[in-house]
C-alpha cells in the first residue's frame, strides 16, 4: 500500500530539495501544506495534493492530518503550535513525526563550537520547551538536531550523532538533510523513537566554513 506522506512547511528550504527527493526516490502519495501553497508550489500540482493552510489553525491542521501515515515537519514552531501538531497527530491516529530541528537543546555543544553557537543562537529556551513537547512519547518521532545549514548541490554526505554524544560537526549542507529524510521515508523503522544530531563528516571545526 502507498504510504502519504505530509510536509507541514512545504515551502521551506529543505523541502526545495525534499520534495523532488521524494518523487524520484519513492512512490509514496505526497500532500504539501503551507501559506499560499498553491502560488508558491504550483509547479508540484500534477505530482502533489496542494493545501493553503496556516499551521497555526487547528481545523485546517486537523483536516490535513486525516489518514497521512508520515508527517515531516520543516521547523520547530512555538510552543503552543507545536502542542496543536500534537494534538491533531493524536487525534486523528498519526504517529510517525520527522521534525526539522536544531542543535543545542541538551547543551550538547560542547568546546570552541559550543561558546561560538551559543552567541550566535542567544536564549534558546523557547525553542527547547517547544522541541521537548513535540517529542511526545506517544508519537514515533524522529528528531533531527540539525546542525549549520547551507546549500551545496552533489553534497549529501551526512553522520548521525547519537543522543547522549558530543556535538561535533559544524555544517551540513540542506541538500543532505533531504536525502536522510528521504531513507527514513524508504524505512520508516529508521531513527524511529530517536533525538538525532545530523551533521557533514569531518567538520570539526571552531564554527562553520561559511562564517
Amino acid at each position: 500500500m502507498t504510504e502519504k506522506f505530509l510536509l507541514l512547511g512545504a515551502a521551506s528550504q529543505i523541502s526545495h530539495y525534499l520534495i523532488p527527493d521524494l518523487l524520484t526516490q519513492t512512490d509514496v502519495q505526497l500532500t504539501l501544506f503551507a501559506r499560499n501553497a498553491n502560488d508558491r508550489l504550483k509547479k508540484y500540482a500534477d505530482k502533489a495534493g496542494i493545501i493553503d493552510g496556516n499551521w497555526d489553525n487547528y481545523s485546517e491542521l486537523a483536516s490535513v492530518l486525516k489518514d497521512q501515515d508520515i508527517v515531516y515537519l520543516a521547523t520547530v514552531p512555538s510552543m503552543v503550535t507545536s502542542q496543536k501538531i500534537v494534538k491533531a497527530m493524536k487525534q486523528n491516529g498519526v504517529k510517525r513525526l520527522i521534525v526539522a530541528g536544531g542543535l543545542g537543546i541538551f547543551d550538547e555543544v560542547v568546546g570552541k563550537f559550543g561558546q561560538w553557537n551559543a552567541q550566535m543562537i542567544g536564549d534558546y529556551s523557547a525553542i527547547k520547551e517547544a522541541s521537548f513537547a513535540l517529542c511526545d512519547q506517544d508519537l514515533d518521532v524522529t528528531f533531527l538536531r540539525m546542525t549549520w545549514l547551507y546549500d551545496q548541490n552533489n553534497n549529501t554526505d551526512y553522520e548521525i550523532v547519537p543522543e547522549g554524544e558530543p556535538y561535533k560537526g559544524t555544517q551540513v549542507t540542506r541538500q543532505a538533510v533531504a536525502q536522510l529524510i528521504t531513507d527514513i521515508v524508504k524505512n520508516p523503522l529508521l531513527y524511529s523513537h530517536q533525538n538525532i544530531g545530523v551533521v557533514e563528516p569531518d567538520t570539526e571545526w571552531d564554527k562553520p566554513s561559511f562564517y
